[in-house]
């Protein structure tokens, strides 16, 4: 509280020495017409009502600019002469002056708050619904794999003996490519956590498009070897600000949901483009296309395909990781389907200010 009041009653006397010297200034260069010194003063009193809290700082900034006024500025100089005509009505002008500031200003301070507060209860609420969003989508999605785990594990060691060499290397396959997806989910919650930390913001540098698509195509056939893409970026050179680790699992996240959810052989289709504001990123698949009645839900993390001999029918984590991430950047995120399947599409700020 005491660093309050000093911190106050500093930037009054950091605005009202200046004041004074101006009205020095103004005074001796035009004698005649010291009448527009008040002008100063009642500036400096409308700039320390803004500045500083409660109204005992306003008030004595009018005391202090009348007695300046008359002092300094009105003959006889240096000499206080109260009874000089109009001297009241100067200091009841600046003294109701004084009360409409500080009042105005000290609502619209308290509505500043209670709006930074609500702003940040907002955001918390937000944050809230991810993480119970999350959690949801964790439980649901990770109990899948684990009971393949689980299964195929128990199946080989209370049946290793009678098993024939293809089966305990279906079982093993089984529960490699478990593991990998757990993998892929474990990295999705870190990319996630990495932005909650940071309050929802990103640390964004110049990156090269093309290398960071290559770099996220090139992590998923190593983890999907047979998958395959075609991949469209324009001759220009694009460079773009990005954190690239978390937009590489954004793409990561999409290209594997188009392998894995569309039952399709035909390539998947990447195509970047840019316009004025933003570079635009679609990844395209010709499968079975998505649930109309479910696409409203998609980026919530409680998507789930709804075939139950899926394995992998997790995809709704990882959409509603991509969404964080995209938003993050200042982006979004849409999803459709076309005649032949789905299409999901993320937008990037071709500058910071966008």
């Amino acid at each position: 509280m005491k660093k309050i009041l000093s911190n106050n009653w500093m930037i009054t006397c950091l605005i009202l020495i200046p004041a004074t010297m101006l009205s020095f200034l103004f005074f001796r260069f035009v004698p005649e017409n010291s009448a527009n010194i008040a002008l100063i003063y009642i500036l400096a009193l409308i700039i320390i009502s803004l500045c500083t809290s409660g109204y005992r700082y306003g008030i004595f900034t009018a005391l202090f600019s009348v007695v300046c006024i008359n002092y300094f500025f009105t003959y006889p100089y240096f000499d206080l002469n109260f009874t000089l005509t109009g001297y009241p009505i100067t200091f009841i002008g600046m003294l109701v002056i004084t009360l409409l500031t500080t009042t105005v200003t000290s609502r619209l301070k308290k509505q500043i708050a209670i709006n930074a507060e609500r702003e940040k209860e907002m955001e918390e609420a937000e944050r809230e619904k991810l993480r119970a969003n999350l959690l949801r989508a964790v439980s649901h999605d990770l109990r899948t794999p684990l009971t393949g785990i689980i299964g195929a594990s128990a199946s080989y060691l209370d049946a290793e003996d009678s098993l024939s060499s293809q089966e305990k290397r279906e079982l093993i396959q089984n529960i490699n490519d478990d593991s990998h997806w757990l993998l892929n989910m474990v990295e999705n919650l870190l990319s996630v956590t990495r932005i909650q930390t940071n309050d929802r913001k990103v640390h964004k540098s110049p990156e090269v498009v093309e290398e960071v698509v290559s770099e996220a195509v090139l992590r998923l056939q190593k983890r999907i070897p047979d998958a395959r893409f075609e991949v469209h970026v324009p001759d220009d050179f694009l460079m773009i600000p990005m954190d690239a680790t978390l937009i590489e699992q954004v793409l990561i996240n999409l290209l594997e949901n188009a392998v894995v959810h569309s039952d399709s052989r035909l390539p998947t289709v990447l195509t970047i483009s840019q316009s004025d504001l933003f570079t635009t990123f679609e990844v395209k698949d010709f499968g079975r296309g998505i649930d109309e009645n479910r696409i409203d839900s998609l980026f919530l993390g409680t998507y789930s395909s709804g075939d139950s001999s899926d394995i992998h029918k997790g995809m709704g984590i990882g959409l509603s990781i991509c969404r964080t991430i995209v938003e993050a950047h200042g982006g979004e995120i849409t999803a459709r389907n076309h005649e032949h399947g789905a299409v999901f599409t993320f937008t990037l700020p071709n500058s910071e200010e966008n």
